[in-house]
């Protein structure tokens, strides 16, 4: 599958400081140290309908992670997925009368140039879960054949008491398991299931949905098996991190996980697991099931300077859950006007502070605010006070592509 254009990263003098993140699984922030290429998988849209602004917050906090490391000097192997054939596309496909692959197929493209337009770095490898179903049922009869799973009228589950970490990324009780479980595309009360928190791997073939031929026999996976096999397959047994937003703790990077580490034996599957908050609107979580959505193509199709809509996202810190106001964009409207008008300027105050700083803050954690506070304070003091620096203005113009994705 193809991903999108790569934006221009500007190479900035000196070297940026060693990246320190919050671990979900272990509560704490910590030094990522993940060697001279660091491997990170982050999981994608599924695409029955455009991106919002939760999925914009997502992946630009993600994107900052990518620009921390390449601006320490180590290289970077990213991937996401694309989850191109799941039960909420096939519903949309049958409310609307639409071959659910002409959608997964319009709005993942509607998604590309929204990422391209918010200048996230893509992928090397954007995997759709369809182009995946070959591997996937693979790694299903490599589980069979160890003994972790059982049939259930012709599905396969995965069976999680082979799995002994289970539980340490999400620190749920099994209670807290079992609602959010089937809040969240599980099946806990299926009758026959050993155990009700055991998630599908393979889904026999039904009548009037899609299917395909496989070692398994006719049939699709199961939404954790795809991540799962696609980190492995293009990644290794063992990733730097594992990223998503706070609704993937439970149940999808819990159970990923399980069934990654029960086909490798190596634990745990990601160093860190990584999770961006959730994004409000008008009281709510935004989500496609309630429909309180603000959609960044709308935005950009308004007239909405794409680079506004990335600094709104960046006011707040990427593990905060916070609410989209039109006055956060508006503040973002005119921060980015001040930081236009002050880099347009032939000279300056010193810059070198205020990269350092930035610096400072984006290794501690991706703190955005502390990042955004300095660069302001570098804009006012040029524009009232004037400087004498004549690179001041384009150091500061590479430092907010390269670290912040914000092309001025």
């Amino acid at each position: 599958m193809q991903s999108w254009s790569e934006p221009v990263n500007p190479k900035l003098p000196g070297m940026g400081r060693d990246l320190r993140l919050f671990d979900s699984a272990t509560q704490s922030v910590r030094p990522t140290a993940p060697g001279q290429t660091a491997k990170i998988y982050v999981c994608g849209i599924t695409p029955y309908d455009a991106t919002h602004i939760g999925h914009a917050n997502t992946y630009v906090a993600f994107d900052l992670l990518i620009r921390a490391w390449l601006d320490s000097g180590i290289s970077v192997n990213y991937v996401q997925n694309v989850t191109d054939i799941d039960e909420p596309l096939l519903e949309r496909a049958i409310a609307t009368g639409q071959d659910w692959r002409e959608i997964a197929d319009r709005e993942t493209a509607l998604f590309r140039e929204d990422m391209q337009a918010l200048g996230v770095i893509p992928p090397q490898h954007y995997i759709g879960a369809v182009e995946s179903i070959p591997q996937v049922a693979e790694h299903v009869l490599q589980l069979q054949s160890a003994g972790k799973t059982y049939a259930l009228d012709g599905d396969i589950y995965f069976t999680i008491a082979q799995a002994p970490l289970f539980g340490s990324i999400s620190h749920l009780t099994r209670p807290q398991m079992l609602d959010i479980f089937g809040e969240r595309g599980g099946d806990p009360d299926r009758v026959g299931k050993i155990d009700p928190l055991d998630p599908l791997l393979w889904k026999n073939e039904r009548p009037d949905e899609p299917a395909w031929n496989t070692v398994l026999g006719h049939g699709r996976p199961g939404w954790h098996i795809e991540c799962s096999t696609i980190a492995l397959t293009y990644l290794g047994d063992q990733i730097d991190v594992q990223g998503g937003g706070s609704d993937l703790v439970f149940p999808h990077h819990e159970m990923s996980a399980a069934q990654a580490e029960s086909l490798t034996g190596v634990d745990p599957f990601a160093r860190f697991y990584v999770h961006s908050g959730m994004v409000s609107w008008q009281g709510h979580k935004m989500s496609k099931s309630r429909g309180n959505l603000v959609f960044v193509s709308t935005l950009r199709h308004e007239g909405v300077d794409p680079a506004a809509i990335r600094l709104a996202l960046l006011a707040h810190h990427y593990r905060s859950d916070w609410s989209w106001t039109p006055q956060g964009l508006e503040g973002a409207q005119s921060r980015l006007d001040l930081w236009r008008e002050a880099t347009s300027l032939e000279c300056a105050i010193d810059s070198e502070p205020v990269l350092d700083r930035v610096r400072e803050v984006m290794s501690d954690d991706l703190k955005t605010p502390s990042a955004l506070d300095a660069i302001d304070n570098w804009a006012r003091d040029s524009l009232h006070a004037g400087g004498s620096h004549t690179a001041a203005p384009g150091l500061v113009k590479d430092m907010c592509a390269s670290l912040l994705g914000l092309y001025l």
